[in-house]
C-alpha cells in the first residue's frame, strides 16, 4: 500500500483525524485516567491479570529498639593491644573490662600469648578455651546475671 492511500495519510488535516468527535482522542480520559489511575476500578482487569503482586503488604519490620548488633573483637586484637603496650598488667597479668571499651563479645580468632583476665558480657567457646589455654581467664558477665538472677 502506498504512504499518500493510508488512512492516516488521508486524515490528515481534518478536524478529528478519524476519532469521531475531537474530544474523543484528547487528554487522558480516552484511556481511562493517566499511569496507575483507575487501577482499582477500570483497569483491575489488567492489574489483576499483569500485575498481580502489585497490591498488599508483605512481611514485617521490626521496631527499631529490637534491632541490636553487638560490637565484637577477636582475642589477637587484644593480644595485639598488649604487645603495642595500650594495656597496662599488674603482676605480669593483664585485667581486661571490654564493657568499659565499649564491646559485648569476644571471639576467637587469632592467638593468645600473654594470661589474659577479661570481663564481657557474651563470648565464643573457643576464645575462652583459647584464653584459658594461656594461663587466663575470662568472666562472662550474662552468665553471672542468669545464675544470681539479677536483670
Amino acid at each position: 500500500m502506498a504512504h499518500k492511500d493510508r488512512k492516516i495519510q488521508t486524515k490528515r488535516g481534518t478536524r478529528s483525524c478519524g476519532y469521531g468527535n475531537t474530544q474523543k482522542h484528547r487528554g487522558a480520559g480516552s484511556r481511562g485516567g493517566r499511569g496507575m489511575a483507575g487501577s482499582n476500578k477500570q483497569k483491575w482487569s489488567y492489574v489483576s491479570k499483569y500485575m498481580p503482586d502489585h497490591f498488599g503488604r508483605v512481611g514485617f519490620k521490626r521496631p527499631l529498639k529490637m534491632l541490636h548488633e553487638d560490637k565484637t573483637i577477636n582475642i589477637g586484637d587484644i593480644d595485639r593491644m598488649v604487645n603495642d603496650g595500650s594495656i597496662q598488667s599488674t603482676d605480669k597479668k593483664y585485667i581486661i573490662d571490654l564493657t568499659v571499651m565499649g564491646y559485648d563479645k569476644l571471639l576467637g580468632s587469632g592467638k593468645v600469648t600473654h594470661p589474659l583476665e577479661i570481663k564481657v558480657s557474651k563470648s565464643s567457646k573457643s576464645a575462652i578455651e583459647k584464653i584459658q589455654g594461656a594461663g587466663g581467664k575470662v568472666v562472662v558477665l550474662e552468665e553471672l546475671s542468669a545464675k544470681t538472677g539479677a536483670e
